[in-house]
């Protein structure tokens, strides 16, 4: 997937700044891309397996904490099936003093010490720790003090301070940055490739209905930042105004607006929408780095206001997108928030680069026969 990966993003990249190379010179570059990996995934696992069949490469580790704990420990390792870490003591923190512990250390020749101790006082962790650090000796410190229900556990430095970092969005990455890239390479490829279909829409809005082509409102983008979204305007100059006339017409739960057969909506604005061409002005938002290709579709900054449920606003932890999970899944045949929602989350808790890929290309059929669309 990687190297699929990589080949796709340098051939945006050479489209986009018109580098010229040959196809004999890509496919070269993709055919080793996927050799080297190979070989590495090769080579680590045969490492592996040199460590879990020679004892002196093994990892030996005492586990430190309560005898509860240490137990607890002692039964995920022994899960795991994994030969390459040995556990050659148990030492009770609660019980024993640490000059014990670098005697211990010593007549088993552990170079990892694993504390699982979220009861104890940090000063006597802050001992052990400042003793295996003159020992050389490896510490591994459980980082489970505080029960998550979604959140992963990461760790960072700041400027020079070691932080637990909680994060239930998706963190800093190689493949963030690769998203990155391709939703700006991407974005620019279609305004390119689309600027016909571009104008055809303009003008159709301009010559069936009075007032400004585009349509432009406040939306919430990543953390809740207000953005001006764009789209190609589908309805009357007065469809704000209007919206209070139809409120009890809204067949979406929550604080989401939706009505079937808006009578708002113009005759070509209803073929836009069937299309989804309406929104190809956002991928001007995309360019300005507002929204990404596939994210959470963005919502008025009024309803985002309105959410009742805290976890409802997790979906603002990310950039918005022109496409994601709902938009494929039915788009406004899903009528309640909380199913939208659940989508959105899954998104976010499965992100990678591979489920990006994969969304896009669920999208271009969904768009070409319209399902979903109102």
């Amino acid at each position: 997937k990687a190297s699929v990966l990589i080949t796709l993003l340098i051939i945006t990249v050479m489209f986009v700044f018109k580098i010229q190379l040959t196809r004999s010179v890509i496919l070269i570059f993709a055919l080793l891309s996927i050799a080297l990996g190979w070989a590495k995934e090769e080579g680590s696992l045969r490492w592996q397996r040199r460590r879990m069949t020679h004892t002196d490469l093994q990892t030996r580790i005492i586990l430190l904490g309560s005898p509860e704990e240490t137990q607890t420990m002692l039964g995920r390792i022994d899960d795991t099936n994994d030969t390459s870490y040995r556990v050659v003591l148990q030492f009770n923190i609660d019980r024993d003093p640490i000059e014990r512990l670098l005697q211990l250390m010593h007549e088993h020749s552990a170079n990892v010490v694993l504390i699982n101790a979220g009861h104890t006082k940090f000063d006597k962790i802050e001992q052990v720790i400042n003793a295996c650090e003159l020992e050389g000796v490896e510490v591994w410190l459980a980082a489970d003090f505080f029960n998550t229900q979604i959140a992963r556990t990461a760790v960072d430095d700041f400027h020079g301070v070691p932080l637990l970092v909680f994060h239930s969005a998706p963190a800093a990455s190689l493949q963030g940055l690769a998203k990155q890239a391709i939703d700006f390479g991407g974005a620019l490829v279609m305004l390119v490739l689309l600027s016909p279909v571009l104008l055809l829409c303009a003008l159709a809005v301009k010559i069936t209905s009075p007032g400004p082509i585009l349509f432009r409102q406040k939306r919430s983008g990543i953390n809740g930042r207000p953005f001006t979204m764009y789209k190609f305007r589908s309805m009357g100059t007065n469809a704000e105004q209007r919206k209070h006339e139809l409120a009890a017409m809204n067949e979406m739960s929550g604080p989401v607006f939706k009505v079937a057969n808006d009578p708002r909506i113009t005759p070509i604005g209803r073929f836009l929408r069937r299309f989804s061409l309406d929104e190809l002005p956002q991928l001007f938002n995309v360019l300005k780095g507002a929204m990404s290709l596939v994210g959470p579709r963005p919502l008025p900054v009024d309803e985002t206001k309105r959410f009742e449920d805290l976890a409802h606003r997790r979906r603002l932890s990310v950039k918005p997108g022109l496409t994601c999970l709902w938009q494929i899944s039915g788009r406004n045949e899903v009528n309640e928030f909380s199913d939208w929602v659940r989508l959105d989350l899954e998104y976010i808790d499965n992100w990678s680069l591979w489920l990006d890929i994969k969304i896009l290309f669920r999208t271009i059929p969904v768009v070409f026969i319209g399902t979903g669309a109102k």
